[in-house]
């Protein structure tokens, strides 16, 4: 375990380090990023935490929207947590993710922040129907391993336990993580951070699922309720975080 106290976190990202799925926009979001922060701020007594992430941000938004302003707040530790936005459109880029998220990486480590990101699970095993994108996260997930041992970047490899494609550490809509999820996301990132406390808890298999498997019926209402809604915004160029802005996009005590 680490000896390091660090005082100053940043996340940057899109809907998961917003923290949808732990949590809503009446009664506020979690997330893994706020529970990140809360072991850390369980650490340091003067420790300082600012989220920086908007829902539906491209790994390119993130690194134009969010670096610079990360940078201003000069963290001794932040994480990186983008790519899945642009793995489900049209016109994937693997290479082009990747150089977004090298460069982020790239400058928080030569400001001398501690970086930690993490490997994306397989989501054929959570969507059936994403089938075709399969490729795509190998791809993705590759890109990050690289980008992240060239800055030494810590990573938590979470793509590779069966546990992150249990149907109940996401939500209904299969694209954000439950407070179970954000849960073990958290836990993965302060094991791959190395602090006191942390280890590989969250990579253990859930207690076996009581009631019946979904089928194909629950994958037609998913695509209905779902997957139609979102490509609807999508033809229209429309984006879940239009109008949106950080939900903390300054440094303040974990209250």
């Amino acid at each position: 375990m680490t000896d390091i106290v660090y005082g100053r976190y940043v996340a940057l990202g899109d809907s998961q380090t917003e923290g949808v799925g732990d949590g809503d926009d009446t009664a506020g979001l979690r997330g893994f990023a706020d529970r990140l922060a809360e072991q850390l701020a369980a650490l340091n007594s003067e420790f300082l935490y600012a989220n920086l992430a908007v829902r539906g941000r491209l790994a390119g938004q993130v690194r134009a929207l969010q670096l610079d302003a990360a940078l201003a707040l000069k963290p001794d530790v932040a994480t990186v947590v983008a790519g899945v936005n642009d793995l489900l459109r049209p016109k994937f880029d693997a290479d082009e993710v990747a150089g977004h998220l090298d460069a982020m990486f790239a400058a928080l480590t030569a400001q001398g922040a501690r970086v930690a990101t993490v490997t994306f699970p397989d989501i054929t095993r959570i969507v059936p129907l994403a089938k075709p994108l399969g490729g795509r996260v190998v791809a993705l997930n590759a890109g990050i391993r690289e980008a992240a041992r060239r800055h030494g970047v810590c990573l938590a490899e979470t793509n590779v336990h069966e546990v992150v494609t249990d149907a109940r550490l996401w939500c209904a809509d299969r694209l954000h993580a439950s407070p179970l999820g954000h849960e073990r996301i958290a836990a993965s990132l302060a094991q791959a951070l190395a602090l006191p406390g942390s280890g590989d808890a969250w990579t253990r298999p859930l207690p076996p699922a009581v009631g019946p498997a979904g089928g194909w019926g629950a994958e037609l209402r998913w695509a209905g309720g779902f997957l139609g809604p979102w490509l609807g915004r999508r033809l229209r160029g429309r984006s879940s975080g239009d109008g949106r802005v950080a939900k903390r996009p300054e440094l303040l005590p974990v209250l």
